[in-house]
């Protein structure tokens, strides 16, 4: 059986890098198991609020600038924290991934903090103020890409909106 991603995991995918987002795509149509994009792009304020909550341990999270997403795997329906569950899903990740070209990171691969839904774009590959798409390789034509994922300006754009607004454009 082929898994469509629904209509939360589309929105929580706005304003998420265009090569996360395509790995994302691609593994929804290989997963054996379903699975849902519960977070992708953050606020400062969310951020803060998952960090006061315990749930978080930083404020230099990749989900800030659309870097990183959480996925969770889906048992008849209803969302799953089983690590088998993960551990089903992770190398289908990593071989989408890998396929595209895509240098990705699991939460679940880290020693300390241990974090099964996250996946990030690889620090080293992808700076933080850059969505550029870095893919090698493009899509299959059977697997929908018609999601619009720079909706949503990155904080660094909104950042130097902000400065523009407030101080007008930047001259010579």
């Amino acid at each position: 059986m082929m898994f469509k991603l629904s209509s939360r995991s589309l929105k929580n995918l706005k304003g998420v890098h265009p090569d996360l987002v395509a790995v994302v795509q691609l593994a929804i149509t290989r997963t054996p198991i379903d699975f849902m994009v519960i977070e992708g792009l953050r606020t400062l304020e969310r951020q803060k609020e998952l960090v006061r909550s315990g749930d978080s341990r930083t404020l230099n999270s990749r989900h800030l600038t659309g870097h990183a997403v959480d996925i969770v795997p889906l048992t008849n329906g209803k969302v799953s924290w089983a690590w088998p569950q993960y551990y089903k899903l992770a190398p289908v990740i990593m071989d989408c991934a890998m396929e595209l070209g895509v240098s990705l990171e699991w939460g679940g691969d880290w020693t300390t903090l241990k974090d099964g839904p996250h996946w990030q774009l690889s620090w080293g590959k992808y700076n933080a103020d850059d969505m550029t798409s870095r893919r090698r390789k493009k899509l299959p034509p059977d697997v929908p890409d018609d999601i619009d994922v720079i909706d949503v300006p990155s904080p660094f754009a909104q950042i130097i909106s902000a400065i523009v607004a407030l101080f007008g454009r930047f001259t010579k």
